[in-house]
């Protein structure tokens, strides 16, 4: 098996990549030649493309419809990468904004408006051109909070929507953000004839390489290929089947035994040892997960800063990497990946296992209870440890498992009793969108039900840098990453690849800084 992440050559991104890079265009008129798309070089190997074929890909959960913006599971970002495009893409191994939807677009120097031009041959799969019209509806739909997307705030900061022509619009900002690339490359186009049937699941109608075909809940999802796809002879394969199995075992053996080709998520050991029998195992760099230990700051037991410290000291990082992720991440205090602009090695250190302080800063207040500690599945196995360096210290909790479906909408609704833990995303974007936007970490309306007007103020103050990157971007995310250390309603643990476990015969997986499926390329030999 072949990998070409985000859709780009495959031998490039390997000379090129390190974890998101800092870097993204601001007041400067952004243009570029040519497509993301049409730079996919087939398979990215040596393999000879090879058209047709039905590519069976096993998947941990099932869709939840009303979830299909969030970005939440393997599901969404499976359903979402194949269907659906967004304007520009970003390179996996940076922040600097490729043409996909859009051909070319200009920011103005005041950073509060861009002009987008669009392709002129893109049709949905029902038919209907694209044009200027679907990315206002998009981004007026993406900013609905009915849909829950996770940067919503930044779309509704787009308060104007000047259609020129059909192929050129122009967005008006109330106020400059230096993450509308992020916005851009997130929001999918969606079809307005068919928005009804979003949220139900009944269709999914976009310009993607895939057409969605049928759903069979809490078993398959099938999409076959677009015909009129807007990128020549693409995509290669016929079709596209995902196989829900929730059982990671099960998983594995229905890639062994030949029912499906490709994995995404398989336990890391499995993985590992996939790998030593000949199947192919690709981390997804530049579009890191981190898992961390999630805080309901108004439980009384954890209310108090002391507590959670203590936590932070008490975790065993280092084992979780090791034994868990099997060496596919790295131990961190900070929210953010090392390449990113707002990655400090001097504030990732401050809390490294220290089993004593945590038991000093715990006898400073009351003993706390027994807590639960809530995890969706693939969790466990953290899970288990995290119990242990918190029993280490006197701290009880009792392990509250609970399905995907049910983990996401207590995450979305503040609804978690103590402690959970899970992973959180958007760090490898502009380091604002984090805490602008997405769940955990919104300043004013989080998992955690942590409100801090310092905290708030400092989010703000990096959301509005005219430049994502820079001494002056820097200094307001340092002082942003102050404020989490400080806070601690979320405690980091470290980041984790998701991994794609594939039989040989399987070339050109991609994917995006989401982690979203991009098939574009994909053929069997």
């Amino acid at each position: 098996m072949s990998s070409t992440p985000g859709g780009f050559d495959r031998r490039n991104f390997l000379r090129t990549s390190g974890i998101a890079a800092a870097a993204i265009f601001g007041g400067a008129a952004l243009a570029a030649c040519t497509s993301a798309v049409s730079e996919q070089k087939g398979g990215g190997d040596d393999a000879t493309p090879v058209r047709g074929g039905t590519l069976k890909v096993a998947i941990n959960a099932d869709l939840v419809p009303a979830n299909i913006l969030t970005n939440t599971t393997t599901a969404v970002s499976s359903v979402v990468g194949l269907v659906y495009e967004s304007l520009i893409r970003y390179p996996n191994d940076k922040l600097e904004p490729q043409p996909l939807l859009a051909k070319s677009w200009q920011l103005a120097p005041d950073a509060r408006s861009i002009s987008l031009d669009l392709r002129d041959d893109v049709t949905f799969h029902s038919g209907r051109p694209f044009t200027a019209k679907d990315v206002e509806f998009s981004l007026r739909t993406y900013a609905d909070a009915k849909w829950s997307g996770q940067l919503r705030s930044t779309a509704a900061a787009v308060t104007g929507f000047d259609i020129v022509s059909p192929t050129r619009i122009v967005l008006t900002l109330d106020n400059p953000v230096n993450n509308i690339f992020d916005l851009l490359d997130t929001v999918p186009i969606l079809d307005s004839e068919t928005i009804d049937q979003l949220g139900t699941g009944d269709t999914y109608i976009g310009t993607g390489p895939f057409k969605y075909v049928r759903r069979v809940p809490n078993s398959q999802l099938i999409f076959e290929k677009n015909p009129a796809y807007h990128v020549p002879d693409r995509p290669y394969l016929d079709r596209v089947e995902l196989t829900v199995i929730t059982d990671r075992q099960a998983q594995l053996n229905a890639l062994k035994s030949g029912q499906v080709a490709a994995a995404i998520d398989l336990d890391y050991r499995d993985a590992e040892n996939l790998g030593k029998d000949g199947y192919q195992v690709v981390n997804l760099e530049g579009a890191e997960l981190q898992t961390y230990v999630g805080v309901n700051v108004t439980e009384p037991a954890l209310a108090d800063v002391r507590v959670r410290q203590a936590i932070a000291f008490a975790l065993d990082r280092e084992r979780i990497v090791a034994e868990v992720f099997r060496g596919a991440g790295y131990p961190l205090n900070v929210p953010w990946p090392k390449g990113s602009p707002a990655y400090d090695e001097t504030r990732n250190t401050k809390y490294t296992r220290n089993v004593a302080k945590a038991k000093e800063l715990l006898s400073q207040g009351p003993k706390p209870p027994k807590l639960p500690l809530t995890f969706p599945p693939g969790y466990g196995a953290t899970a288990q440890i995290v119990q242990a360096n918190l029993a280490e210290i006197g701290i009880e909790t009792e392990l509250d498992p609970v399905d995907a479906a049910t983990f996401v909408k207590q995450l979305t609704g503040q609804q978690f009793r103590a402690l959970w833990i899970t992973d959180h995303s958007w760090a490898q974007f502009v380091p604002s969108t984090l805490t602008a936007s997405a769940y955990p970490f919104n300043a004013r309306r989080n998992s955690s039900r942590y409100d801090s007007p310092a905290y708030l103020a400092a989010a703000d103050a990096a959301w509005r840098q005219p430049r994502g990157t820079g001494p002056d971007a820097e200094r307001t995310y340092q002082a942003l990453t102050d404020q989490l250390l400080e806070g601690l309603f979320l405690i980091e643990i470290g980041v984790r690849y998701l991994q794609y476990s594939a039989a040989g015969k399987v070339h050109g997986l991609s994917w995006t800084k989401r982690r979203e499926a991009v098939f574009t390329d994909t053929f069997l030999s």
